[in-house]
């Protein structure tokens, strides 16, 4: 994976109830007499701008039957840059921002303005991004609402804080963390978590099926207390061993069937 894309992150979504009145995409094409029925194919194509040579974004708006005339205007006024009217509210919105009409983000549920937020020198991928859906709600049954909202994932800025020295030391500690050593014991192993959480410990359940050598460094990566390992014996009793395998002061704990 490339810098600032993994195969997993944490994303942290902020969402809004927003107010109706506001300009979006749909009137820029309504100018144009293109349908509303053509949004989410518009968006698709609006999205290829940057990587495709503009004869064939031409020609795909024209599969749609969008007049050449209505092509050139449109293509013409996604391509400003401007932020004239923002620098008129002297709010500094002009060191902050850089207005782009032909960024849809891919995504037909956009109904209004989307944005994207990237450092600086433009180095990594976008930090955040989003916009405004007016008609979402309605897809998972619910009654439309004018809301905007925007993704912010771990990944991009963890890279920034590093490139500046500003990653905090959290000092990662799970007091506990807790492995099935057989996959038919797993429910075995939830149950011990679930026990250690309602006396309020922290815990670090192991879900997938991993080596013991994994689990030992995963033990000692997250600075953890207790290593429990969850195995079966024969006799079915249960039995508790310890030992110290990852640290001289963080005990393992085997828990036997």
């Amino acid at each position: 994976m490339t810098r600032g894309c993994r195969r997993e992150h944490y994303q942290w979504n902020m969402d809004i109830v927003g107010v109706p009145d506001v300009m979006v995409l749909h009137e820029l094409l309504r100018c144009y007499s293109i349908p509303d029925n053509l949004f989410g194919k518009v968006c698709i194509i609006i999205d290829k701008m940057e990587k495709l040579p503009s004869d064939e974004i031409k020609r795909d708006f024209g599969t749609l039957g969008i007049s050449v005339q209505a092509i050139e205007e449109l293509l013409k006024v996604l391509s400003v840059r401007s932020l004239s009217k923002l620098e008129a509210e002297d709010f500094g919105f002009s060191e902050w921002i850089q207005f782009d009409a032909s960024i849809v983000r891919g995504l037909a549920y956009y109904t209004g303005i989307v944005f994207e937020g990237f450092d600086r020198e433009g180095k990594l991928r976008a930090i955040c991004g989003g916009g405004r859906y007016d008609r979402l709600l309605s897809a998972f049954g619910g009654d439309d609402l004018p809301a905007c909202g925007f993704g912010f994932g771990d990944a991009v800025i963890v890279e920034l804080l590093k490139e500046k020295g500003l990653l905090p030391d959290l000092g990662l500690q799970v007091e506990n963390i807790v492995c099935s050593l057989d996959p038919e014991l797993q429910g075995a192993a939830a149950r011990v978590a679930t026990m250690l959480r309602g006396k309020g410990q922290s815990v670090d359940l192991v879900l997938e099926s991993k080596s013991l050598k994994w689990v030992f460094k995963r033990a000692s990566r997250i600075n953890a207390c207790r290593l429990i390992l969850v195995g079966r014996v024969k006799g079915g009793d249960m039995k508790v061993a310890n030992s110290n395998h990852f640290t001289s002061s963080s005990p393992t704990i085997v828990l036997t069937f």
